[in-house]
């Protein structure tokens, strides 16, 4: 399967949106860093750089903070960003492979991702890539989705579960969230939190395009997962409840943070 069958590739306008639904997830994940004012620390899948820039604070001007994607696009969004909210002397974006991070072991004091992991094919070689690039006793702190927990309330949920289902085997490792406690085992840290976070949206548009329905239906279709009949079923059933003013629809994301030992 190539990398453009794979569900997930989104823009920075999708990035922003979905940023401020998960405002209190990202907030929260720069507090388990546990940063301090000169720390040089790490984003991995920057993307238009939504956390870079306000890492920016927690390091002061005497820290630096590096963001890595594969997207240029991304990268050059990012930079301009930085630029523009004057703090482009310590916030950088580069390009980088996160299975193989061009940087020497014991660099940053903290490292983070978030909804990384579910593009990735081997999450535990990124992870493996964290703990080698981080400082001894620091923090690597990682976030990500299951987006088996999709959750969209309707009467007709047999058909719920195929798309469900569909879409999450979609995204080359939807199930990222669940795993993150394991892979952290595996990689002896201490002081291992978890922390759970539950998203609900009450806008059937929105939801939509946040979970890129569109795309997973005419795949779904192509494949024969459901039928043109119980799309437009499903369709009916989900329009009726948004007219209503009942639609809703959950998922939960999941923080992951421990202490290199």
């Amino acid at each position: 399967m190539s990398q453009t069958e794979y569900l997930g590739y989104v823009n920075s306008e999708y990035l922003k949106i979905l940023a401020l639904k998960v405002k209190s997830l990202k907030e929260r994940s720069y507090e388990l860093m546990h940063l301090q004012t000169g720390h040089r620390v790490i984003d991995l899948g920057c993307g238009s750089g939504i956390d870079t820039i306000p890492l920016a604070k927690f390091v002061g001007p005497i820290g630096q903070v590096i963001g890595i994607d594969i997207d240029n696009q991304m990268i050059v969004t990012a930079n301009k960003k930085a630029k523009e909210a004057g703090v482009a002397d310590r916030v950088i974006h580069e390009y980088a492979d996160a299975m193989s991070l061009p940087y020497g072991s014991n660099y940053f004091d903290a490292c983070r991702s978030e909804r990384l992991f579910q593009h990735m094919l081997n999450p535990e070689k990124v992870l493996f890539e964290m703990v080698r690039i981080t400082k001894p006793r620091g923090w690597v702190v990682v976030a990500d989705t299951d987006q088996s927990t999709l959750s969209i309330d309707n009467s007709v949920v047999d058909i719920e579960w195929k798309i469900r289902r569909f879409r999450t085997d979609k995204f080359k490792n939807g199930y990222a969230g669940r795993q993150l406690y394991r892979l952290f085992k595996q990689q002896n840290f201490a002081d291992i939190i978890v922390e759970i976070f539950p998203i609900f949206l009450t806008d059937y548009t929105l939801v939509r395009y946040l979970a890129l329905l569109d795309e997973v239906e005419r795949e779904a279709i192509a494949v024969s997962i459901i039928t043109k009949e119980e799309l437009q079923h499903w369709h009916t059933n989900l329009k009726q409840a948004d007219e209503e003013g009942t639609f809703f629809a959950s998922i939960t994301m999941i923080i992951v943070a421990g202490r290199k030992s």
